[in-house]
């Protein structure tokens, strides 16, 4: 039996008091889905910029009543440190999701991003200290590596910063250590790496790359890709990170304050097999898409070209192993954003 089958079983038997915020956006909401199906008392926060309340509807939904009685909501902003404050009360374990992503978004509008993740991260870590809590886990990134171009990555070794969103998230993990080495707090960051999975939004600007692509091959649109199609990502199916952040809040390892963990896939696709792993599964729902092919424009400012983790350290001090691949992960996604995306 797996370390995460182990836990699942133990946290079924014995009800905890969780909050998760940024819980009515894509990661967060599969983080509450997980924790009410197996019988935890949650507390969502989201200030619904760009977190959806149909999402946290739908799951709501399929859940059973006793289940949905174990529910609370706040709507509120994690830049004010009152509701902070509120929304850790009482809380064994923090799941922080909140705050505003995007390397483009971040080149646009760097003070916002400034705002929602080093202000929003530090308003958390201080509240939940204040309120007691076990444990914070926190969303970093893999754009903290930056400029290092070692693959794979690990987590000792960074680069240079290439934006304010990451710049944003390496002073979130600045003061992770300084709170574990000052106030002697419980915080954990996790660096993603380009998570993926149903209900992640394909509108605006912003969207990440998959829903932004499968979005358009629906609706018969140019797909872009940034670069030649060579540039790589270690795609990580969302089932891998809710994984990770309950194993990382409850694990019973010692000295864990302040550390962080690349929580990926440990493999690489490049956009080019990418675009054909989507399109030949799109074709069967729609025989058109089997000749589509993408358009290619500049490389993106801030971007990086290849990108891969090392998830060794996050296997031995928490026992995560990812149970998805790519092609496991979008056997499973695909079928929501085929049903749930607008035509």
């Amino acid at each position: 039996m797996s370390a995460y089958d182990t836990l699942r079983e133990k946290l079924r038997s014995k009800p905890e008091d969780w909050l998760v915020t940024g819980a009515a956006g894509f990661i967060g909401s599969h983080l509450v889905e997980t924790l009410l199906s197996l019988g935890q008392r949650v507390r969502a926060l989201d200030n619904l910029q760009t977190g959806k309340r149909g999402n946290i509807d739908a799951v709501i939904a399929g859940m059973a009543a006793e289940n949905r009685a174990r529910f609370e909501f706040i709507e509120g902003d994690i830049r004010d440190g009152d509701t902070c404050q509120r929304a850790c009360s009482g809380v064994r374990y923090v799941l922080h999701q909140a705050g505003l992503g995007s390397v483009p978004r971040s080149l646009a509008h760097p003070a916002d991003t400034h705002a929602a993740n080093v202000t929003g991260t530090l308003n958390m870590l201080i509240a939940a200290r204040d309120k007691g809590a076990a444990r914070l886990v926190y969303a970093s990134s893999s754009s903290v590596y930056g400029d290092d171009e070692h693959l794979p990555k690990v987590e000792h070794r960074t680069g240079q910063p290439l934006s304010p969103y990451a710049v944003s998230k390496t002073m979130c993990e600045a003061y992770s250590k300084i709170f574990a080495r000052c106030f002697d707090f419980q915080s954990i960051g996790l660096r993603y790496f380009n998570v993926f999975g149903p209900r992640q939004d394909p509108d605006g600007p912003y969207a990440a790359v998959m829903p932004k692509w499968i979005d358009a091959m629906r609706k018969h649109q140019p797909v872009f890709i940034n670069g030649d199609g060579s540039t790589s990502r270690d795609f990580c199916y969302v089932a891998n990170v809710v994984q990770a952040n309950l194993l990382a809040a409850t694990s019973p390892t010692q000295g864990l304050g302040g550390r962080v963990f690349n929580i990926a896939r440990g493999d690489r696709t490049d956009l080019k097999e990418l675009f054909h792993a989507i399109r030949d599964g799109l074709a069967g729902r729609d025989a058109a898409l089997k000749s589509v092919e993408p358009v290619y424009q500049d490389f993106r400012a801030g971007d990086i070209k290849h990108s891969l983790a090392d998830i060794s350290a996050a296997r031995e001090a928490l026992g995560y192993e990812p149970t998805h691949d790519v092609k496991q992960g979008l056997d499973e996604a695909l079928d929501w954003y085929w049903d749930n995306l607008q035509a």
